[in-house]
């Protein structure tokens, strides 16, 4: 499985981004997939998953929104009401399919892992 995260880029606090995840893998839809971010001198910390249901960091929560097409194997972050403190490098995941939400969380349970695409949100 590989993935390929953009979207990336420079936005003022209050502005919006959508970040892709394109995977090329068959059956898709078989896997669960997660967004994770770290900022400079901070560990990884989980975003956003998506399997069956949706779940999200309480930091984002209300204001990130993660969905899946799997017609184009591809997996969304629309981030909106973006904040200085959102600024980091934002990693996409995938793992076999699951609902528990605590394994969605731990990012030690992806096998597989996106290069990473950086998120600057200016003040």
């Amino acid at each position: 499985v590989q993935l390929q995260a953009s979207g990336g880029g420079l936005v003022q606090a209050g502005g919006a981004l959508r970040l892709s995840c394109a995977a090329s893998v068959h059956a898709f839809s078989g896997y669960a997939v997660g967004w994770f971010r770290q900022a400079p001198g901070k560990e990884r910390e989980f975003v956003a998953a998506i399997s069956w249901s949706t779940y999200y960091g309480d930091s984002v929560a209300g204001r990130f929104t993660i969905s899946r097409d799997n017609a184009v194997n591809t997996v969304y972050l629309q981030m909106n009401s973006l904040k200085p403190e959102d600024t980091a490098v934002y990693y996409c995941a995938a793992r076999g399919y699951t609902n528990n939400a605590i394994h969605l969380q731990n990012q030690q349970l992806y096998d597989y892992w996106g290069q990473g695409t950086l998120v600057t949100v200016s003040s």
